[in-house]
């Protein structure tokens, strides 16, 4: 790989000009064409989102401290786990890794100086706000009742006049998403530098074109879907409510052949940020890097097919059940093939334990319990047993919550220093990464157990027996909810603090490593040629920690 260098900077002080300051007004900033500001105005939004998510959170896990109605009454209850779900999947989980790190680093990875179309992609963080706006405005009209799958018939005809606005927020959220797929797609296409090839891409970029296919693709049926609810409510057409003549199992079928591939566009940037990390910290190329990167696209292709799933107990036929059940299973291979492949590039590698790995190794744990939990409810017998029970709240919160939260904070530790040009500080980090991990386990672990108990969920009240599980997951949500506010402080510290982190501070292989930390408004002076394969770590020289010596990769494993 060779790039243009850009302008020469000494590693203790940053660029006197970069994206950040080349024009600093809130016109500049509402108004920029710069794919890394829109990144940063959709991290600064979510982060907000995550906020009001969080407290709805905390409401659900107070009132089931104890077995009675002691917090909340039951319409009170029915609100927080609704707002939770819909805030937290399609205000955060959705667009963080795509809206952030799709934005700010997928264009300067392949050599671009910007998205395909910089006013479209504008446009999308727009709508993103408007939907935003509204769903803050339905919270404090008192929110909507119906659970983040607004289920009919109760959705589209007896809840609350909120449900309508929160399905337009949604509708707006899905445009947003869908403008951002193209881009993406457009970006990855046409825009790469010269001689790099589809398996000369980074996977991080391979994971967001699997996602936007999926955006693109899916995206449309969900907002199809949430248009004909609104129809039925606003003029009462018979489509979902049987006392009309519809069919409520249809809304499942449209809902869920959108929603589960969505659980596919929450998680596979986190595994493309999973890639990035482990070569970078195991200085090795990935193991079977074409295998990772076809997963990608396996994944968001299998995606497509395993919606029925979701509906084994809802009157669906027993052979489209067994149908169904089959293909689920087989959607579990290609996620396995990545973790496999991210344990075999770790083994004899060298190993740096910084804190974006700590976050990728929990990833890796995480992710791998609710991927094997997910094939225990593929079974027909096990799922009609646990399904609308803790076990697959737990089930769902390991793969999204553990995967595409943990993933999210490694990618903000990992880019953090390119992002700002300053370092925080690693003990700090370390220690929230931890405290994540424990208090995550503490929290949704006993919730397995709870649902295999029979506990239903959304339920407010309880059987007293069930209460010693509830207090240890209510307990490991605060533990969680501190290791969640550590990082916020020492991130926003380091601004002014931290030190300086110089071009390349993890020594890590890639074009976005080879221009200044922040980097300049308009990425390369002039467009790199690519000559080298993604990951060729064997290539580089490095610095040892402690030392001035420059080393090659082959003469510190052979030292070591």
């Amino acid at each position: 790989m060779s790039a243009v260098a850009q302008e020469t900077v000494s590693e203790d002080e940053m660029p006197a000009v970069h994206f950040l300051n080349h024009v600093h007004t809130v016109k500049s900033w509402l108004l920029t064409m710069d794919h890394k500001r829109v990144g940063i105005l959709y991290l600064l939004t979510i982060s907000f989102f995550f906020l009001i998510g969080g407290i709805n959170a905390g409401m659900i896990r107070l009132e089931l401290m104890t077995p009675g109605a002691d917090f909340m009454e039951a319409d009170t209850y029915n609100t927080a786990f609704t707002m939770h779900g819909v805030v937290m999947i399609f205000f955060f989980l959705i667009p963080s890794i795509p809206a952030v790190f799709g934005n700010f680093i997928m264009p300067i990875m392949i050599g671009a100086k910007d998205v395909a179309f910089p006013k479209l992609n504008l446009a999308s963080w727009y709508l993103f706000i408007a939907a935003g706006i509204l769903g803050v405005v339905v919270t404090m009209m008192g929110g909507v009742d119906t659970g983040w799958t607004f289920y009919t018939p109760y959705s589209s005809t007896y809840s609350n006049g909120n449900v309508t606005i929160v399905a337009m927020a949604a509708f707006l959220v899905g445009f947003s998403s869908i403008l951002t797929g193209v881009n993406f797609m457009v970006t990855i296409h046409k825009m790469r530098a010269p001689g790099m090839t589809w398996f000369k891409m980074p996977l991080f970029v391979w994971g967001m074109y699997a996602t936007s296919l999926i955006m693109v693709l899916g995206t449309p049926v969900i907002a199809i879907t949430l248009v004909l609810l609104m129809l039925e409510r606003t003029l009462h057409i018979g489509i979902f409510d049987p006392a009309l003549g519809g069919d409520p199992v249809l809304f499942q079928h449209l809902f869920w052949f959108y929603s589960h591939p969505a659980v596919y566009i929450m998680i596979l940037p986190g595994m493309g940020v999973m890639s990035e990390i482990i070569a970078c910290f195991s200085r090795k190329r990935i193991f079977g890097y074409e295998f990772i990167a076809l997963s990608s696209v396996a994944i968001a292709v299998l995606g497509f097919f395993v919606w029925g799933h979701h509906l084994f107990i809802a009157g669906q036929a027993i052979y489209a059940g067994m149908v169904f059940s089959f293909i689920t299973m087989m959607v579990a291979a290609p996620s396995a093939i990545k973790v496999f492949n991210w344990t075999a590039t770790m083994y004899r590698g060298s190993i740096s334990f910084d804190t974006p790995m700590l976050y990728a190794m929990a990833f890796i744990g995480l992710f791998s319990v609710g991927g094997l939990t997910g094939v225990i409810l593929a079974i027909l017998a096990l799922d009609i047993h646990m399904h609308d029970t803790y076990f697959v709240v737990a089930h769902f919160h390991y793969v999204m919550v553990g995967g595409a939260l943990t993933a999210f904070l490694g990618a903000v530790h990992f880019w953090w220093p390119k992002a700002t040009g300053r370092m925080y500080p690693e003990g700090w980090a370390r220690l929230a990464a931890l405290l994540v991990f424990i208090g995550f386990n503490l929290t949704f672990f006993p919730q397995f157990i709870l649902g295999y108990l029979g506990m239903p969920r959304r339920y407010h009240v309880y059987p007293p027996d069930f209460q010693i599980l509830n207090v240890m997951s209510t307990a490991g949500a605060s533990v969680l909810a501190i290791a969640l506010v550590i990082p916020v402080i020492y991130l926003i510290w380091s601004l002014k603090y931290g030190k300086v982190a110089g071009s390349n501070p993890w020594q890590a292989y890639g074009l976005e490593w080879q221009m200044t930390s922040p980097p300049p408004a308009h990425n390369f002076d002039e467009t790199p040629i690519i000559t080298e394969d993604a990951y060729s770590y064997h290539t580089m020289n490095f610095k040892v920690k402690g030392s001035e010596d420059q080393k090659t990769l082959e003469e510190a494993e052979v030292e070591h």
